[in-house]
């Protein structure tokens, strides 16, 4: 039986709804960020793990801008017109889709801005803390360490 692609999983349904040019360019981002750390000492690293901790997600930037959007929307349905309401209906249904397949219209331009995922996020994180030697065994280049991160 075909498993059906209306309700990808969680954790990669924006990756699978991303432009896979999009998605290659983040990628590659990522590397050239692990790049410049590669030769760095523990403490510096240490400081780009904890930077990348307060890096803003996909899921916040789209909380974020959805939340503003129905509260201005709201207000100005109650203090102007109701013809307002409709967007914070729009803003309602296009996070629902987003729930669900992980897709809404603002996406595209924000993974184009090079917004991450959490789990890109972490990959990062997580080849950060192989190259600074947290884990066992050595990685020859920066893409071993993040493919590694990839497959926890």
């Amino acid at each position: 039986m075909k498993r059906s692609n209306i309700l990808p999983p969680t954790a990669k349904r924006v990756f699978l709804k991303t432009d896979p040019l999009i998605n290659a360019e983040i990628r590659n981002q990522t590397i050239r960020n692990l790049n410049i750390f590669k030769n760095c000492n523990e403490a510096e690293i240490t400081e780009r793990i904890r930077a990348l901790e307060l890096e803003w997600d996909t899921e916040r930037v789209l909380e974020v801008n959805a939340s503003l959007l129905m509260l201005v929307s709201s207000y100005l349905g109650v203090k102007t017109s109701r013809i307002w309401f409709l967007l914070t209906g729009a803003v309602g249904v296009f996070m629902l889709q987003h729930a669900l397949q992980g897709w809404c219209p603002l996406l595209p331009l924000i993974r184009k801005w090079g917004v991450r995922t959490a789990d890109e996020i972490q990959a990062e994180k997580s080849a950060l803390k192989g190259m600074r030697g947290d884990f066992k065994g050595e990685f020859s280049t920066v893409v071993d360490a993040l493919n590694m991160a990839e497959k926890q």
